[in-house]
């Protein structure tokens, strides 16, 4: 699946040749170069586990209950260790192929799978709680809430479970496109309601409740001539913080929206499948370019964007002791100063992809790799 959207990338970078431009050469990844750090980063630990998903663009992704760090691997086992020393707590072999996950709460650690199912394990160790089988893959990690499991599957489906028992609550559907990218946002939930992005294009929050639309808003219209064109997905996670909802979309717009309306608040031309971050006065999006921009999150405007690192399969951006943490696809972490977006530091996690959203544990940020290690690293006080 990753050839797909590295095919996808290519015809897109090209400018889509097969559609009747002429051929354009393909421009490669940014090397790496030499910069004077301004923080000093060394390895707190490193724990292995699982086989590797072989590159398969899953929605596998660590998380945190504020001391332990959870994640998983697509060959089914699941590992808890603890954030400050990468001491194990537990491990379990579920035996499913994980595609998506996990999420944390209500007691459980809940995972998706490529086969659709959706599994809860025990938060104290790993043991099956329930299993629940969807209409198709999760590719995007559930939410938990109150005595919900919301769970958002690749046929458009949002469903809630039931906590306790994996029951099904409701369900709603959005149309999904002929062409779409591998991937699905994770819902978000805030108090009562839920919100999540599309393929379509569409934001939509419903009642945590019952299922009920409370509104929907169109961020990324559909617009041109081919479907390659047309791709408008709300493939990146949305994020909520103080009854605004930040949200980006591929060939579309980063916007920030109200919680309660709906209602477009700001939008800027910044298109990304990867994700957003927030601090409390910045937004930080990984463009499908692989440049990282810092937006206002009161107005949107351009605070910096970083271009340094263009075409290097850029995770998700994450705020980290006055840096904006991102991985690349060849198992670099880098440290960018949050002020300015200049390179701060560098180090790698191992040789292969860095995948899913990298996870801040007090003082320790923590990534997970396509060869399915846990990293965690520090940044050295007084140094910079």
């Amino acid at each position: 699946m990753r050839a797909l959207l590295l095919l996808l990338t290519t015809l897109l970078l090209a400018g889509c040749s097969i559609f009747g431009d002429d051929e354009e050469p393909v421009e490669p990844p940014a090397e790496l170069t030499d910069f004077d750090p301004t923080v000093k980063v060394r390895r707190a630990w490193n724990v292995g586990f699982g086989g590797g998903a072989d590159g398969l663009l899953l929605g596998l992704t660590p998380a945190t209950d504020g001391g332990r760090i959870y994640a998983g691997a697509h060959s089914g086992r699941v590992v808890v260790v603890d954030a400050a020393t990468g001491d194990p707590v537990w491990s379990e072999k579920t035996g499913r192929q994980l595609s998506a996950g996990p999420a944390v709460g209500q007691g459980l650690v809940v995972f998706g799978t490529s086969d659709g199912e959706v599994l809860a394990l025990s938060e104290q160790d790993g043991s099956l709680v329930w299993s629940h089988l969807v209409s198709g893959e999760v590719l995007a990690t559930p939410a938990i809430a109150r005595d919900r499991v919301i769970v958002r599957s690749v046929d458009g489906r949002l469903r809630a479970l039931r906590a306790d028992d994996g029951a099904e609550l409701w369900n709603v559907e959005q149309q999904v496109p002929r062409l779409t990218l591998r991937g699905n946002g994770s819902p978000e939930i805030d108090g009562d309601v839920v919100v999540a992005g599309f393929d379509n294009g569409r934001i939509a929050a419903y009642e945590l409740e019952n299922g009920d639309v409370r509104w929907e808003n169109v961020v990324a219209p559909s617009s041109g001539r081919t479907e390659i064109e047309r791709l408008a997905d709300v493939d990146a996670s949305i994020r909520i913080m103080d009854q605004d909802i930040y949200a980006v979309s591929y060939r579309g717009r980063t916007a920030s929206l109200a919680l309660e309306s709906g209602r477009i608040l700001w939008s800027q031309d910044v298109s990304s499948y990867q994700g957003l971050s927030a601090d409390w006065t910045n937004v930080f999006v990984t463009t499908d370019q692989s440049h990282v921009v810092s937006l206002s999150r009161a107005s949107g405007s351009v605070v910096w964007e970083q271009d340094v690192l263009r075409l290097r399969s850029l995770t998700t951006p994450v705020p980290f002791a006055n840096t904006v943490v991102v991985g690349d696809f060849e198992g670099y972490v880098h440290f960018l100063d949050v002020n300015s977006g200049q390179l701060a530091g560098r180090v790698r996690a191992d040789k292969s992809a860095i995948v899913g959203t990298p996870v801040v544990v007090g003082d320790v940020v923590v990534v997970q790799t396509d060869d399915d290690h846990l990293v965690g690293f520090r940044i050295e006080t007084g140094t910079g």
